[in-house]
């Protein structure tokens, strides 16, 4: 087993893809969180990040925007290049590149830069303004802080794992509110707003989820008896992924550490504690143990 390990080893670091010692340290401050400079990094890009969420929203108030258009936007020029500049030193800092472009944070890294230069591009297409939404999924980069790396991991895996239950859970509401739909379609027919059965559907998920718009009404005493019940579920209802979520978070507390270094191959982190090699592109991880 020593030998396949260092065998495998030997590939990865004597085939000329071994970092530089500047780009090994770029890695270390932008893919770490273990050194000061790495912690100030990621303090300082969640501090870039929410500034420019908030000059985002402020943006879309009508009343804002007129009396400060012109900060905010070179407020929008000034953080599409900074995050520009921090996309590239990731590129720059990551011995394969294309691994962290193709990766969940490189695709929204690279969505939260590109909309204001498709602006300029598409000066006159002025609803594809509407991709700038996409810059608010910068704030998923505040999880991967070391500090909150184990606490994200329990959540996901508890996600994972309760997925398949809540999956079975959504069909049935599904199926249910399917045929409560239909019923109430025959029982209350077009007269009650009831125009169709899609329609009557809509009214079913609206009333067994509480929400109660109340822009279609049964007025009929079996309408109504068939909707008390309904609304009777619904509560029952809410409550079930709530458990079944909350049994998989319980399971998951005793989920292994995992390590707050990144993969210098690709920029992946949450590695278990224990790993090896990156469970994303199975490169060593050996080199970040010292």
């Amino acid at each position: 087993m020593s030998n396949k390990k260092s065998s495998i080893s030997k590939r990865h670091y004597n085939d000329g893809d071994a970092l530089s010692p500047w780009r090994e340290a770029l890695n270390d401050i932008i893919f770490g969180a273990e050194t000061p400079l790495g912690k100030a990094f990621d303090v300082l890009l969640i501090f870039s990040i929410l500034c420019s969420v908030i000059a985002v929203m402020l943006g879309s108030v009508d009343s804002f925007q007129l009396r400060h258009g012109e900060i905010l936007y070179y407020l929008e020029w000034f953080f599409t290049l900074l995050f520009t500049g921090e996309y590239l030193l990731r590129l720059i800092s990551v011995r394969r590149p294309w691994l962290y472009v193709r990766s969940f944070f490189g695709v929204v890294d690279f969505l939260s830069i590109i909309p204001t230069y498709l602006t300029v591009l598409f000066p006159g297409v002025k609803y594809m303004l509407v991709i700038r939404i996409f810059r608010l999924l910068r704030v998923f980069r505040i999880l991967k802080l070391s500090e909150y790396m184990n606490e994200a991991a329990v959540l996901v895996s508890a996600l994972k794992n309760s997925r398949r239950k809540i999956m079975v859970f959504l069909y049935g509401v599904f199926t249910l509110v399917v045929v409560f739909g239909s019923v109430m379609y025959v029982v209350e027919g077009r007269e009650a707003g009831f125009t169709s059965i899609p329609r009557a559907v809509y009214w079913a998920i609206v009333t067994i989820t509480t929400v109660g718009y109340g822009d279609i009404a049964p007025q009929t005493p079996l309408g109504q008896i068939i909707a008390a019940i309904i609304m009777v579920m619904g509560y029952g209802i809410i409550a079930v992924p709530t458990g079944i979520y909350s049994v998989e978070l319980v399971k998951s507390f005793n989920i292994k550490d995992i390590r707050n270094d990144a993969c210098p191959d690709c920029g992946a982190t949450g590695h278990d504690i224990d790993a090896e090699f990156c469970k994303y592109c199975g490169h060593s991880l050996e080199s970040n143990t010292g």
